[in-house]
């Protein structure tokens, strides 16, 4: 099931049950968004990746960044990561995000992609330090990338583009029920950043 013609609609829900996905396009206008990929690239404390995978000590080419309001710790793939206090330009999109959602967020889970080579498999963001049900807000910056989700019981799967200065909101049972992945692609030569404001419980 392909949605890419389905125009940005914050009220519509892309997913047809066991949970909430809504897409509010794209938030910032595109020189906004261009600075704000600027200071992202250059500002923000990337770390490559690691993950524990069937006893394997595994360093991706994929970075990420963890900051929160407090020194939040958040583990997954066998890893423990400690939140960073929040930057300017985070504190600018985490309020940009709590306007549009109308939902607050403690924490942001950063991933700076370089090219399509760069993915992240099927996978829930369940982890046990976060709320459970509570809203993820994901923003998006640079390279277009097609995401997917995945019902973990029947299998179905939807699919949207994610564009520069976007964001979409996974919420209520979401993490329960659907898997969600971001392809690989050799088509796409350019980064691309995805910040995910959370809640820690």
């Amino acid at each position: 099931m392909k949605l890419f013609d389905i125009p940005a609609d914050s009220n519509y829900n892309y997913l047809p049950f066991g949970g909430t996905v809504l897409y509010y396009g794209r938030v910032l206008d595109m020189a906004h968004a261009d600075a704000l990929m600027e200071k992202l690239l250059t500002t923000i404390a990337w770390k490559n990746d690691e993950a524990v995978i069937f006893g394997r000590h595994i360093i991706t080419k994929r970075k990420v960044a963890w900051y929160g309001s407090e020194n939040y710790s958040y583990t997954y793939s066998k890893t423990t990561k400690q939140a960073l206090p929040w930057t300017k330009e985070l504190l600018e999109l985490k309020a940009i995000v709590e306007l549009h959602t109308a939902e607050q967020y403690n924490s942001c889970l950063l991933n700076l992609y370089h090219d399509g080579d760069e993915g992240m498999a099927w996978h829930s963001d369940a982890e046990k330090d976060m709320k459970k049900d509570a809203a993820i807000a994901s923003m998006s910056f640079g390279a277009e990338r097609k995401f997917m989700f995945k019902h973990k019981e029947i299998k179905e799967t939807i699919s949207l583009v994610l564009e520069h200065g976007s964001l979409l909101v996974m919420k209520d049972d979401t993490q329960s029920n659907w898997l969600h992945r971001l392809p690989p692609s050799k088509l796409i030569k350019t980064p691309r950043i995805n910040l995910t404001f959370r809640t820690t419980a």
